[in-house]
């Protein structure tokens, strides 16, 4: 007889506790293989393709499209083995489900594919017999008496203190910043659990009249947009940044004229063309290996400055689906070409949502290209935990100082916003004046390297 497996939502790594249902790959009823995506997600960090770990007959979908689960939540069940065919979720092959199987051999991400650890199983709001069996309905209750009369107050029931069905702690601690009582929610989710959606929804209860009628009317609301995936996690991310780093900034023009010009001389020889933003990857490598403090970040626990051995080198990148910093690895040991190659490789992925959670973390130091926007100079927040991001405006002809004449040159601000904790402004301008060094004299670092 077959057996049907059930297939969770993974741990899908760095931390992430949720993804949202994208798009079904897989409809009931379809034959799956070992290791063949069934469904698409999207996470706070990246969009995820996700495959089963077992091969057979797809009995049941739980999540539509867009629903929010959590990880460990059932995402599908599969009939495997020979035997007569298993229905949707609910008929009687569900008994034989289990939890053991030969695994796949592959892995995603932060999981698996052998026998899985033991998950914290999720509190439901049904509490079942301790022999197994569905506690049986309570019996209608009496008509209670008629009140004797009182003047004081009908004693109020008591509100339920029992476990809470709630699994993500972004949910508790939404609750618990704002003040609402996850006892007295009724959760939409599976079993009842209390969804994000749930506390926002408690957070939007309306006004009671008597309190309206002493307000005047407020203006019509806005449109709402939901703060999650990448958007979402971008705005944690500053945040943070905001609350725990004390950085301050310093930037400098520089004549990118000759920058420019040898750009042109290596990509007229007919070898793979060099893009302007490996050139300025390579001179930051260059730098930080000059000035290691800003290689580093801040352990807040132990007091300390962890200065990094390798520059893994992260970029922003604007995507349709927000902004997004994917990391090119081990930065300093590449070369133009390579590094041209590499941003072209990542920069394609962001675009079209491919990007992993490996590619997107782990980043020690992160260059802003926001020329590419058409302004000269920014402020920008320091991707935390990082200690610094050099930031680079739009190249254009402006009116400069050359050989002791007026002429036109290409001119471009270059910023530094860094970790004061890590360093002093001497060492913040000894960074900046060297990467402006490069740019304006690219034989500079030719001699360095």
């Amino acid at each position: 007889m077959a057996q049907v497996l059930e297939f969770k939502l993974p741990d899908l790594g760095e931390g992430l506790t949720e993804a949202e249902i994208v798009r079904w790959l897989v409809a009931v009823g379809d034959v799956v293989a070992v290791d063949q995506p069934v469904v698409e997600v999207e996470t706070a960090k990246a969009m995820v393709e996700v495959p089963c770990p077992y091969g057979g007959v797809v009995t049941a979908r739980f999540g539509e499209e867009g629903t929010e689960l959590p990880v460990g939540a059932p995402l599908i069940t599969v009939a495997v083995g020979s035997g007569d065919p298993v229905g949707p979720a609910g008929d009687s092959g569900q008994a034989d489900r289990t939890d053991r199987t030969e695994g796949s051999g592959n892995v995603l991400v932060g999981y698996g594919t052998q026998a899985p650890a033991r998950r914290r199983r999720r509190v439901r709001a049904q509490v079942t017999a301790a022999n197994g069996a569905a506690p049986a309905a309570p019996a209608p209750a009496a008509p209670a008496p008629a009140p004797a009369p009182s003047s004081a107050p009908a004693p109020q029931p008591p509100v339920p203190q029992g476990p809470v069905p709630v699994i993500s702690p972004l949910v508790r601690k939404l609750a618990r910043d704002n003040g609402v009582d996850l006892h007295a929610l009724r959760g939409s989710g599976p079993d009842g659990l209390i969804l994000r959606a749930d506390v926002e929804a408690a957070l939007r209860v309306e006004v009671p009249a008597t309190a309206e009628a002493l307000t005047p009317a407020a203006p019509a609301e806005g449109t709402r947009v939901p703060l999650k995936g990448v958007r979402g996690a971008v705005a944690e991310k500053l945040s943070r940044s905001r609350r725990e780093i004390p950085d301050a900034t310093c930037w400098v023009d520089a004549d990118a004229t000759e920058l420019l010009r040898a750009r042109t001389a290596m990509n007229a020889t007919g070898a793979p063309k060099i893009s302007l933003v490996a050139l300025l990857a390579r001179i930051c490598a260059a730098a930080l290996a000059r000035f290691p403090e800003l290689n580093s970040y801040v352990d807040t626990e132990a007091r300390e400055i962890v200065r990094l051995p390798g520059v893994h080198l992260g970029f922003a990148a604007q995507t349709e689906r927000g902004l997004v910093v994917p990391v090119v690895r081990d930065a300093h040991t590449r070369d133009a070409e390579s590094l041209t190659a590499e941003f072209a490789r990542l920069t394609e992925a962001a675009r079209a949502g491919r990007l992993t959670p490996g590619e997107l973390t782990g980043g020690t130091f992160t260059l802003n290209n926001y020329g590419v926007f058409g302004v000269d100079g920014s402020t920008p927040i320091i991707n935390h935990p990082e200690a610094a991001m050099l930031g680079v405006g739009r190249i254009v002809p402006k009116p400069w100082v050359h050989e002791g004449e007026l002429a036109v040159r290409q001119v471009v601000q270059l910023s530094l916003t860094f970790d004061h904790r890590v360093c002093d402004g001497g060492t913040a301008g000894g960074f900046l004046r060297y990467v402006a060094d490069c740019v304006e004299q690219p034989a500079v670092l030719l001699r360095t390297v």
